[in-house]
């Protein structure tokens, strides 16, 4: 069954290449389908285009296609182009001449578009959550071992005192700026565009703001064609949005492969949380974290993907923008994947106590040990030539008791303020 049946087929390798993947990716879509029906059904009966008994008709069999698809018996075979013809489908079945009443007032682009902002609406909600949770393990592991240095690195070359307080925290603090993106594509994608049809609008006297507060959006794409190029922009606001997110643990998955290898051995962790060798029985490799790693920067790729995609298309619908549903519903699924995976192995992190015992670090404290000199009178300018000949010379001795008391330092990670900060995201 197709939406746009005229009574006669069209060839099936025609059929095939236009169809794709859709039935497959429209299971993640038929929840949201099913609630912009209703909320139509019900706006349809109140402007008078179905009586009371259609409305309920329609809404009784709708609520049952919804359990349907909660408990995973919902298919969209092989003779159904989409979620949309199974479902208009089964309420014809149900309900005859009603259920062909449907899609009245309403046109499948107006059908995909609303679907894909409620899935996106719930799908940044729940990647907000999960991130919200990372960040709160990070913070509770930075204030765990907020007194355990680390070596910082500048050009991968030793550098100056860190800490795991500081390095968990920072990891923390820069999920929050991913969430100010997420919450923009939220609001985007909090607008409804049901009633927009096929792009110009409709002749029935519909009523959009009804649907606009039965759906739970905040507000309508009020102008018609507005709503219609929403699609494929919506999708790419929340790409740019996961793909901040994707920046963010990537590089710490970087650290963490780095932190994790012989040569540093900065942090551990248990076995089960690591893969061996076929061949090398000493091997502990951190397979989760260069999967997250890789997993993460192909996710950063998706903005430009969708660029890709729309970038030249005049204003109207092109059949171009169904690609941009095989993209984004996929790397939703893998971000949310990689936060979960990440947060359940960072619960199980061991942290190296002993590190900067080594002598190989003694160059950290090169810094604080001329800051020393400055602070007891000597110009900044004398006092870096005075350390730098000494280190030439050999003759350096670091005083590894430093103390940094400014707002964010090692002795002061404001791990308070961080969490405020954090609060005010809604």
């Amino acid at each position: 069954m197709k939406l746009w049946d005229k009574g006669f087929s069209t060839d099936k390798k025609i059929d095939h290449f236009t169809v794709g993947n859709d039935r497959e990716l429209d299971l993640h879509l038929a929840k949201y389908d099913v609630i912009a029906s209703k909320a139509h059904a019900k706006m349809l009966g109140k402007i008078g285009l179905l009586s009371k008994k259609e409305t309920n008709d329609l809404v009784t069999e709708l609520d049952k296609i919804a359990t349907k698809i909660e408990e995973g018996s919902f298919t969209i075979e092989d003779n159904f182009e989409d979620m949309h013809s199974k479902i208009e489908f089964q309420l014809t079945v149900a309900l005859g001449d009603t259920g062909k009443k449907i899609h009245t007032a309403r046109s499948r682009n107006d059908q995909v578009l609303v679907a894909m902002h409620l899935y996106l609406k719930d799908e940044l909600s729940e990647i907000k959550t999960q991130t919200k949770t990372l960040f709160d393990l990070l913070l509770n592991l930075a204030d765990k071992h907020k007194r355990v240095l680390l070596p910082g690195y500048t050009h991968l070359q030793i550098a100056m005192p860190s800490s795991f307080g500081l390095w968990f925290s920072a990891y923390a603090e820069s999920l929050i700026d991913d969430l100010y993106f997420i919450e923009a594509a939220y609001r985007i994608a909090d607008q409804n565009p049901l009633g927009s049809a096929a792009g110009y609008g409709s002749s029935f006297p519909i009523d959009r703001r009804f649907t606009t507060q039965d759906m739970g959006f905040e507000t309508m794409k009020y102008n018609v064609v507005a709503a219609q190029m929403s699609r494929g922009k919506v999708e790419k606001a929340t790409a740019f949005g996961m793909a901040n997110i994707a920046a963010t643990i990537s590089k710490m998955a970087m650290d963490i492969c780095l932190y994790m290898s012989q040569n540093f051995d900065f942090i551990s962790f248990p076995d089960e949380l690591t893969t061996g060798s076929s061949i090398m029985p000493h091997k502990k490799n951190p397979d989760v974290f260069e999967l997250v790693r890789g997993k993460c920067n192909k996710l950063q790729s998706i903005p430009n993907q969708l660029t890709l995609v729309i970038n030249n298309l005049p204003s109207g619908y092109h059949r171009d923008l169904q690609l941009v549903k095989e993209i984004i519903v996929p790397a939703i699924q893998d971000m949310k994947a990689c936060l979960e995976i990440l947060t359940f192995s960072l619960k199980e992190i061991r942290v190296n106590e002993n590190i900067i015992e080594d002598p190989k670090y003694d160059y950290l404290f090169s810094v604080d040990t001329l800051n020393e000199l400055v602070q007891n009178g000597m110009p900044f300018r004398d006092a870096y030539k005075q350390m730098g000949q000494e280190i030439q010379a050999g003759n350096f001795t670091p005083k590894r008791k430093i103390k940094h008391t400014h707002e964010g330092s090692l002795d002061n990670l404001c791990l308070k303020e961080i969490r405020e900060k954090m609060s005010k995201l809604s």
